[in-house]
């Protein structure tokens, strides 16, 4: 008996420390957007599992995740990547899918396949954010008050340097909202050979004036540092800058394009299932509206909504700062996901031999 006793507990304890040793790579943006996810995700996931997290940080997960699965050297286990990524790559056959039924319901008892938004549940992905892509001046560099998209490209009423992210998506839309196309109408409009050169002749209206960005830190700091006098930016940056570290920029949300960040499982991912026990845990009610306290990027589940209360400063209020807040959506264009899905190739090409030009 005590033989068996004592078989057992050393059995117990094994499996305790295995527990302990687990440990999983998560691949996110970096920046305060990283760290909204450590202390929202990553440390209460390590406290209730004992599954150490390992966060890594890229320009752009998507990439590393393509490269790593066609080479067989998987060391991902999640990444956080864009919603056309998150399509392309799961068409390509490099993403485990992901079974929505393992995701937890609403604290009402809404079933997460209702309580998630429209689109944020994909064969392989989970949505954890609504984000956008925006533009911000600093209000100590500009004469005056930009309000419209269409202000970002007049040099001549406000003069200075302008930041827009090295890539077609995102750049393309604007400029055609800049030259006044209806934001319901963009995609028709970039749809066209017309429509893509017509995109492509707004930029050139300020090519001469471009300070091109790759990662999402960096339009702050050429804004702070003052190499632009505005930059397209993701929303939460921009946030985090002004208000955490007290910088004098100001957001117009005018032409904002609002998109999904989601989680995902690359295909033969090393630590497969606690993976999936990691987006399962991260992207319920409560841990998507704590995310909004360390950023203002919108939880993708409706429950979260009500829970999102004050930045982790304990006195701004998160809500108007929200690219989905009522006031913010104006003229706001949702990403068209499967347009970039098939024209991702195509325009970035042609972005690149214009840039070239």
């Amino acid at each position: 008996m005590k033989l068996k006793t004592a078989l057992m507990a050393t059995a117990l304890t094994g499996v305790a420390f295995a527990a302990q040793a687990q440990e999983i790579t998560v691949m996110s943006w970096g920046g305060a957007y990283t760290k909204s996810q450590v202390e929202a995700y990553h440390k209460p996931f390590t406290a209730t599992t004992n599954i150490k997290v390992n966060s890594v940080d890229a320009d752009n997960p998507a990439t590393p995740i393509k490269a790593q699965v066609e080479a067989g050297n998987v060391s991902i286990d999640v990444a956080d990547v864009e919603f056309s990524d998150a399509v392309r790559l799961c068409d390509e056959g490099l993403l485990e899918p992901i079974d929505h039924a393992m995701l937890p319901a609403a604290p009402d008892g809404t079933p997460a396949t209702e309580d998630f938004i429209e689109g944020a549940l994909q064969d392989c992905a989970v949505a954890n954010i609504v984000w956008s892509t925006v533009y911000a001046y600093n209000s100590q560099n500009v004469s005056g008050t930009p309000t419209t998209i269409a202000d970002f490209f007049d040099t001549a009423k406000f003069p200075g340097k302008r930041g827009l992210r090295k890539s077609a998506k995102a750049t393309l839309e604007m400029a055609l909202m800049a030259d006044g196309v209806p934001a319901g109408e963009v995609y028709d409009v970039l749809d066209t050979d017309e429509g893509v050169d017509r995109a492509f002749a707004k930029l050139d209206t300020i090519k001469s004036d471009i300070v091109w960005w790759e990662a999402g830190a960096q339009p702050p700091q050429l804004l702070a540092d003052g190499e632009v006098v505005m930059s397209t930016a993701y929303n939460g940056r921009i946030f985090n800058a002004a208000v955490a570290e007290n910088q004098p920029l100001e957001v117009v949300w005018d032409g904002q394009i609002l998109d999904f960040d989601l989680f995902v499982v690359p295909k033969g991912a090393p630590n497969k299932d606690a993976a999936m026990q990691f987006i399962a845990f991260s992207t319920d009610t409560q841990r998507l509206a704590d995310q909004a306290s360390w950023i203002s990027y919108g939880p993708a589940r409706k429950s979260s909504g009500a829970l999102v209360g004050k930045y982790s400063d304990g006195k701004t209020e998160m809500a108007p700062h929200m690219p989905t807040a009522a006031a913010n959506l104006t003229n706001a264009l949702v990403n068209n996901f499967e347009f970039w899905v098939d024209k991702d190739a195509e325009l970035n090409e042609r972005f690149n031999a214009w840039l070239a030009q």
